[in-house]
């Protein structure tokens, strides 16, 4: 992409040839039944095989909160009537590759390209559902109500559209493409349209879109695939981040020439991170988290953690130390870091300050009971004499206000540049916070922070930022995700590398002590114990 104005080539455009394409899956994407109310008539031909009730008329069974849909009486039987009383379908689940099956196919994962779905039918009844759609709700309605007035809505969109086609003589959808169009319409609406899919396949773990081109698909264990494309072209890839953009959690984040970035927390927990105009073609990150609801010893059965350092890193946590978790990009820190918080007493009271929600802390109410989460907001529109956006909330801003909030631990999410010195004031005001960072070592980790500091300007020296360091960080956790190629095998595997601890040290630096470091085998073994009260270090070092 440039920045001269783009020309529109969305009309009759194919997508270059790219990388190829695993083979399609075969069956259509299942959907569960669900009950469904009342609409005008539509009579189906005979001997027509119906389908089973569309899941978006009813809620999802993991939201309790929006309601089920009623029977109704109708002289006619209505789409919804004739929806609701047919047999339940499978449940929608994706099938992964078993015993057998070559490298780069995946029999029975839906694509997000439906063969039965006309996607330009979709567009429109997209947007004309979310015209619709913000004439009934605003920003107070909670996303329950609005998935219901969607489900509505579509139900609407479709009984209009079955029946001028009956009127008119048209070509009509069939019942048997109904399920899938509604599905679509729905994930295009509330989800990410073509790519939903994936976002619901359990395996997957990252999910990258490069313009029109086949979607790059990493599963856990690392093994990549290749899916057909989502979008038609560049443009209605632009257009899908727009809208998704304009539909953000806080209302705020934009994605235009001016805003050429985008950052948003999916529904979910998921992240997602796309760039356009800066980069030679739109392109799209989404990073799904697979394990929220996690603690050390589930890490260990997992082989990232040993049992000895399991023990010290919960011993560490309990007794209010402040740790550092550092890899680099994909390695598992943030996983590791929500482990080290669910280590906490559930009746402390916690902050969690993000860029973008990721850590999740507020959504697990039996690990932590009393959670207050900020998320910081980039801004939009011109920049004032103070060189920051309209409307923009900083990381800084944020902890300003979670000092007034008498919290027990104030946790500072990932730190990429200036937010360093937010987390140095969130360490400083009392003991026992998280924060990540990349690098690709423990002691690296360091020199990362003081860089990271010294983004904020001549205000801050490098001098100032080791004493910072010295004085608040007490251990550097480091996790590396280690790939292995057996044949045809990929085996990904994280571990724990490394734990260092620091003190102060001569001239203001940090002093480091080796607490674990991998040894001859490469399993991680106890070295030396930080110079700390023995409660803390008399649990496996």
């Amino acid at each position: 992409m440039s920045d001269r104005p783009r020309p529109d080539r969305s009309a009759g455009r194919r997508p270059a040839a790219g990388p190829p394409i695993d083979p399609p899956p075969t069956g259509d994407r299942p959907l569960s039944r669900r009950p469904a109310s009342g609409r005008p008539t539509v009579e189906h031909t005979a001997g027509e095989q119906p389908i089973t009730g569309l899941p978006i008329f009813a809620a999802p069974p993991a939201d309790p909160a929006l309601p089920d849909g009623g029977p109704s009486t109708p002289p006619r039987p209505s789409v919804r009537d004739i929806l609701a009383a047919l047999p339940p379908s499978p449940s929608r689940a994706v099938q992964r590759p078993g015993p057998g099956t070559p490298p780069g196919s995946t029999p029975g994962t839906s694509t997000g390209l439906d063969p039965g779905v006309d996607w330009t039918l979709v567009r429109s009844f997209r947007q004309q559902a979310a015209a619709r759609l913000s004439e009934q709700v605003d920003e107070t309605t909670p996303e329950a109500g609005r998935r219901t007035a969607g489900r509505e809505i579509i139900a609407q969109l479709l009984d209009e559209h079955v029946r001028q086609a009956v009127t008119t003589g048209a070509t009509t959808v069939r019942v048997d493409q109904q399920a899938a169009l509604a599905q679509a319409v729905f994930d295009a609406l509330f989800g990410l349209g073509r790519l939903q899919p994936l976002i619901d396949d359990p395996a997957v773990e990252n999910i990258e879109v490069y313009g029109a081109e086949p979607v790059v698909v990493i599963d856990g264990d690392g093994r990549i695939t290749r899916r057909p494309p989502v979008v038609e072209s560049e443009d209605e890839l632009v257009d899908m981040l727009t809208f998704l953009a304009s539909r953000g959690g806080s209302g705020e984040r934009t994605f235009s020439t001016a805003s050429p970035s985008l950052h948003l927390h999916l529904h979910g927990g998921h992240r997602l991170a796309a760039s356009g105009w800066t980069t030679h073609q739109p392109v799209v990150v989404i990073r799904r988290h697979r394990l929220v609801d996690i603690g050390l010893d589930d890490l260990v059965s997992r082989g990232t953690l040993t049992t000895q350092a399991a023990a010290f890193l919960r011993s560490a946590v309990r007794s209010r130390r402040s740790i550092v978790v550092s890899g680099s990009m994909g390695a598992g820190k943030t996983t590791l870091t929500r482990a080290l918080a669910n280590e906490i007493d559930p009746e402390e009271k916690l902050g969690t300050i993000e860029t973008e929600y990721e850590l999740g802390l507020h959504h697990l109410r039996d690990r932590h009971r009393r959670v207050i989460a900020w998320e910081a907001r980039p801004g939009s529109g011109e920049r004032g004499p103070d060189g920051r956006a309209v409307g923009e909330i900083t990381l800084d801003d944020l902890v300003y206000d979670a000092l007034r909030m008498n919290l027990d631990r104030l946790i500072v999410g990932e730190v990429r540049g200036r937010e360093v010195l937010p987390m140095f004031k969130a360490m400083q005001s009392g003991a026992g916070s998280l924060s990540t960072i990349h690098a690709h070592s423990a002691r690296a980790s360091i020199e990362r922070l003081v860089t990271c500091a010294m983004e904020a300007g001549h205000r801050v020296s490098a001098e100032f930022a080791y004493r910072q360091i010295a004085q608040h960080v007490d251990l550097v956790v480091h996790v590396e995700c280690v790939t292995a190629h057996d044949d045809d095998t990929v085996r990904r595997r994280r571990l724990v590398t490394e734990i260092i601890a620091l003190e102060p040290g001569e001239r203001g630096l940090p002093a480091i002590t080796d607490v674990f470091r991998l040894g001859p085998d490469g399993r991680l073994r106890p070295e030396s114990a930080p110079s700390w009260p023995a409660a803390t270090t008399g649990s496996g070092t």
